[in-house]
């Protein structure tokens, strides 16, 4: 039976996305043993990354090549779904009675910027195909831990359900952009795009996984 890109893209990626799932962050997250302080830093970091998502996917489509006009209309897909979440986080830090103002005019983390960097620096620099490497990683790392979380987080702090649209929406919206982005990933058949989006993946489980290990 032949091995489809996705399971590779899968199999290639087992030990990063272990070591990601290691972090004591996540699994204090999962168990509702988090403090409203860390939900508040996890917040202001997924503010200033997901804030590039749609400019991001927007580099991504335009760098494509013709070759891949099918992957360029499914980027437009994406940016309609992805559109605006950043504000979705600016209204959970309101509810938390922060003041989103100082949050959106405020500086990332050093370990947000890099990763948002390098993401950057995937799509003009090396090979766009490769930022669906990005992709794999924060949808995959959503669906398996976002729901999970935000439950947790608000039975032990007894915050309002207003405090995690962002977690709540992207757990189940995710399910649906993951069976998605499979069918994208078994359709590329260039070794050198499949290689970009390998490593790409490989290097952002590291990167993301900084952001989580540098809230106290």
């Amino acid at each position: 039976m032949t091995t489809t890109f996705y399971q590779t893209l899968l199999n290639e990626t087992e030990m990063e996305r272990d070591e990601f799932l290691s972090i004591p962050l996540l699994h204090h997250a999962v168990e509702g043993g988090i403090s409203r302080e860390s939900y508040r830093d996890f917040l202001v970091e997924a503010y200033h990354h997901v804030k590039h998502t749609t400019p991001l996917l927007m580099a991504c489509g335009a760098r494509l090549p013709e070759r891949l006009e099918w992957l360029r209309e499914a980027v437009g897909e994406y940016i309609d779904e992805e559109m605006g979440h950043q504000e979705w986080i600016l209204n959970d830090i309101s509810a938390l009675g922060e003041d989103p103002a100082s949050i959106r005019k405020g500086e990332a983390g050093i370990a947000t910027e890099l990763m948002v960097a390098y993401a950057w620096d995937t799509i003009q620099r090396r090979n766009p195909v490769g930022f669906f490497g990005m992709v794999l990683v924060l949808e995959g790392v959503s669906v398996q831990l976002a729901v999970r979380a935000a439950d947790a987080i608000q039975n032990s702090l007894g915050l309002p359900d207003e405090a995690f649209s962002y977690l709540q929406s992207h757990g189940s919206l995710d399910i649906e952009h993951v069976d998605f982005y499979e069918k994208l990933m078994n359709r590329l058949d260039d070794l050198e795009d499949q290689a970009a989006v390998i490593h790409c993946a490989k290097v952002m489980y590291r990167l993301y996984g900084d952001i989580f290990r540098g809230i106290q």
